[in-house]
């Protein structure tokens, strides 16, 4: 796999490219005038403020990166003691073709826009950046890391716009209180304003910077002129209410599945400015449920899927604490790297983790209470920080037994704490930072849980990086750090033998179970070398996870321990427009995997293209080759099998977004001629019938032939050679049908109605059931095969593996599957006054297992629609109080 992010100009523009500057240019100073009357924001550039000189010469980043703006636009800044205001005149030739398409809040649509953006603290390094659109629709994020951006962050700010017959024009009302910024006499900050006209794909830039450049915040003109302001003191309170209830299909005799169940909650959010550079948020109560569902998947690997974190208070402010070890290197690519990171918010209010031990009709809750949190963000003298504690209570699942209730614990009462410090040195030259998280759990009145559950759990790591030479081309960075793991010794046994770690693997030497241990320490890092300036590109890295690092407690990590992953990735990048294409990317790489034994268990070679196309159709291409290798992994803690060599090539295609209908389409495929292959296919369109209409449906379809898919393990002491164990595998024929259909309903940028359908079918067959016959071979005993026997009764398979001889007659179930799911949300948003929500929310579920192995897409998608449904209706309301 690989991710490439050659850098990122906006979230709300076109991904920002590199191409080297013909000269640099001299840096630009914008005047700000201090207001001498009111300013009505209404759009319309009455006031006197706007009537003096403006700050005009806008340069173009797309199409023709440098030549100068196709269409004039000026602004103006001013300021009272309680706001900064911007104005700005955006002209247009053709006004009647000026795009403007509501959305709400942060949503990325395709209209003209006008942007500023911000750096109080003028560090040349974070900032805030504030959009609006023709038609009022608006957009904010936090800067971080000179290019980085955070739109999760909602100020409370103001902004109007006008369409007249030259153009159009907007005006911006940003209260201080919403930034961070130190007390000074005179201030001098950092400032860019960027336009998109969005019928000629055209993005300007006041402050210009090439697209080789991986820059933004550092390139800002100056922002003079503001005097004798105070940074505000920012008091917010947000109580709020919620109702829920539940429908669902009644279980006769089950007491705790009547088919109805209402609950109710309050509790409040509190936004306190300390001094003039941290903020407090904090929470009593909180309301953590999820307005919208995470999509089906079907998981058949050890590992654990990652879903995206949607709760407000977790995301805003998240890329403090997500930007770890990221700093300085905007080049980002994984080759088969499990990207540990040391803080996954979900972790927080999951859902409980035991499981109850009695017979009896049982009620488990779907995840864990909040009791509260409070989250510290800022700046700490020259330090950039973030501080998250919080409490969940313990949880208990219920038991009825003909009448008698019983409770057991299934969840500890439990603290999460997170602590993130990150310094900038020289202007963002140089970096560096860390990152602490600990995870604390009062297993001690459940043996159950405490043989389960780690009861503390800690890490500690390093970040920083450092450019090599004054123009920024050439940069080092990474990270180092380390994690350990308590608890009793049921529990740090259970954790050796997980997928994480496979501390049982019986070849592998540097590997020892210690079954009376009650801890497991383990260290990590991983360090990079990239080039990103310029037309040739590279990123060179390796990354090392000791067999018993583990941040799962608090983090996640997809993928085992005990690795060493090294790769590099020359690049060739075109950003003038040629002939063909407006911008283009060649790059080939090499990775390799091993474990701290010596073996090679990973191996790649690969070759990539990307391109915009003249009719800005963007083309994406991808081929890859794995040579034969070692897994330690297939046989889930048994010994190592040889994997035979395989190959991917992969596309995808997306139209002009401009256009009414935009449409995108990819493939994927993977062979191993010896043992299988899998293909997917991809179609996307996406439908604006109306400025404020947006429609999507993203049908796909997969198959997938895997000889060797894991099955179960089997004690036999007589299998010496794979030492007394048999490791269980089948062929696995598996078919997918998955469609995502959206409808994005906006009636004003302050109202909005939003729909979400997934309909997901995966049906699964297994046969030709056969055993690894030796270590660190491609070997097997197929069942049915020289004297083996298999046969199949009541929905179970049994295995006589070696006929007359001495093996054991065994047996396991049959893991066909078909899975069905439906899942549905219809979220009404409304901004009832500013940052002051009403939400009613209608999540439905509905799933079917019938019918295993058998796939017959008119009687399975008729199964899915008559399924028993789930149904939630969710109301939420809110009241933001600024003081």
């Amino acid at each position: 796999m690989i991710l490439l992010l050659p850098l990122c100009l906006s979230a709300k523009t076109k991904p920002k490219d590199q191409t080297p500057p013909a000269a640099p240019a001299a840096q630009k100073v914008v005047k700000a005038v201090r207001a001498v009357e009111p300013i009505k924001i209404d759009g319309r550039l009455e006031e006197i403020a706007w009537k003096g000189e403006a700050s005009d010469g806008f340069t173009q980043n797309d199409p023709k990166d440098g030549e100068p703006a196709t269409e004039q636009t000026k602004v103006w800044v001013s300021y009272d003691d309680k706001a900064l205001y911007v104005a700005a005149y955006c002209y247009d030739s053709e006004p009647d073709k000026i795009i403007g398409r509501l959305g709400r809040r942060d949503s990325q649509v395709d209209s003209d826009w006008f942007l500023i953006a911000v750096d109080p603290y003028y560090d040349k390094r974070t900032g805030y950046q504030f959009g609006v659109n023709p038609v009022g629709t608006i957009t904010d994020s936090t800067l971080s890391n000179d290019v980085n951006e955070d739109d999760s962050w909602d100020g409370v700010w103001e902004a109007k716009a006008e369409v007249n017959g030259q153009g159009w024009t907007v005006e911006i009302r940003i209260p201080l209180n919403q930034m961070r910024f130190p007390k000074k006499d005179e201030y001098i900050w950092g400032v860019n304003f960027r336009r998109i006209i969005k019928r000629k794909n055209e993005v300007v830039s006041f402050s210009w910077v090439p697209k080789s450049e991986p820059a933004f915040v550092s390139k800002f003109a100056q922002l003079e002129g503001i005097r004798g302001i105070k940074p505000g003191r920012h008091i917010e309170l947000m109580p709020y209410t919620t109702g829920q209830a539940q429908l669902r299909p009644q279980e006769p005799g089950n007491p705790f599945e009547t088919g109805k169940r209402f609950t109710g909650n309050a509790g409040f959010d509190l936004k306190l400015s300390l001094k003039s550079n941290l903020t407090l948020d904090a929470t009593v109560n909180p309301d953590f449920g999820q307005v919208e569902v995470d999509p089906a998947v079907i998981n058949l690997s050890a590992y654990e899927t990652y879903f995206s974190e949607k709760r407000p208070f977790f995301i805003e402010g998240a890329s403090i604490f997500d930007g770890f070890g990221r700093g300085g290197i905007y080049l980002n690519a994984g080759f088969n790297w499990p990207n540990p990171t040391f803080f996954y918010s979900r972790r927080i209010g999951r859902a409980p983790q035991g499981y109850v031990t009695e017979d009896g009709y049982t009620r488990l809750p779907d995840r864990s209470t909040i009791l509260g949190a409070a989250k510290v963000t800022g700046k700490l003298g020259t330090w950039n920080m973030g501080l998250i504690s919080a409490l969940t209570a313990s949880e208990f699942g219920e038991i009825d037994q003909s009448g008698t209730r019983l409770k057991q614990e299934v969840e500890p009462f439990s603290f999460y704490g997170v602590f993130r410090a990150q310094k900038d040195i020289d202007k963002g030259r140089s970096g560096i930072g860390l990152i602490a998280t600990s995870a604390l759990r009062n297993t001690n009145s459940s043996a159950t849980l405490d043989g389960i559950l780690n009861r503390n759990a800690f890490s500690l790591a390093v970040d920083g990086w450092h450019f090599l030479d004054k123009d920024r081309n050439w940069v080092i960075g990474g990270w180092l750090g380390g994690t350990r793991v308590e608890g009793s010794a049921q529990d740090i046994l259970r954790l050796q033998y997980s997928s994480m770690h496979y501390y049982q693997r019986p070849d592998a030497d540097h590997l020892k179970v210690d079954a009376n241990a009650t801890s497991l320490t383990g260290w990590g890092g991983k360090f990079s070398l990239a080039k990103q300036n310029g037309n040739w590109l590279g990123l060179a890295s390796i990354g090392v996870l000791s067999p018993g690092f583990d941040p799962n407690d608090l983090g996640f990590q997809y993928g085992a321990s005990d690795i060493i992953n090294v790769m590099a990735l020359p690049g060739y990048q075109w950003t003038k427009p040629g002939k063909v294409f407006r911008y283009a990317l060649v790059v080939a790489g090499y990775g390799r995997n091993m474990d701290f034994g010596g073996n090679k268990f990973w191996e790649l070679g690969i070759a990539l293209f990307q391109a915009q196309l003249w009719n800005f159709w963007n083309l994406n291409m991808e081929i890859a080759y794995n040579p034969e290798s070692l897994s330690k992994t297939l046989t889930r803690g048994g010994p190592m099998a040889l994997i035979p060599y395989g190959y991917q090539v992969d596309g995808y295609l997306s139209t002009d977004s401009r256009k009414p209908v935009v449409m995108e389409g990819s493939f994927y495929t993977y062979v191993r001629p010896t043992t299988g292959a899998e293909w997917s296919v991809y179609f996307g369109l996406r439908w604006k019938p109306a400025p404020n209409i947006n429609v999507s449906i993203g049908p796909s379809l997969g198959f997938e032939r895997n000889g060797i898919q894991w099955v179960t393990r089997v004690t036999d002491a007589t299998m010496t050679s794979t030492f007394g164990r048999r490791y269980i595998f089948g062929r696995l024929d598996q078919k997918t049908i998955a469609t995502d259909i959206r409808l994005d309903w906006t009636f004003t940028p302050r109202l909005s109605l939003q729909a979400y359908l997934q309909p997901f079918l995966a049906v699964g067959k297994f046969g030709e059931f056969k055993e690894l016959a030796r270590p660190k071979s491609f070997d097997w005993n197929i069942y049915g095969q020289n004297g083996s026997t298999i046969e199949y009764a009541d929905g179970a398979y049994f295995v006589d593996p070696d006929g007359d001889g001495p093996a054991t007659l065994f047996a396991f179930g049959n893991p066909d599957f078909n899975y069905k799911s439906l899942r549905g949300t219809v979220v009404l948003r409304w901004e009832y006054l500013p940052g002051s929500l009403f939400y009613f929310v209608w999540t439905q579920n509905r799933a079917d297992y019938a019918h295993p192995g058998d796939l017959q897409f008119r009687r399975d998608l008729g199964d899915l629609f008559t399924a028993p449904g789930d149904n939630i209706f969710l109301f939420k309301a809110s009241y933001r109080w600024n003081m």
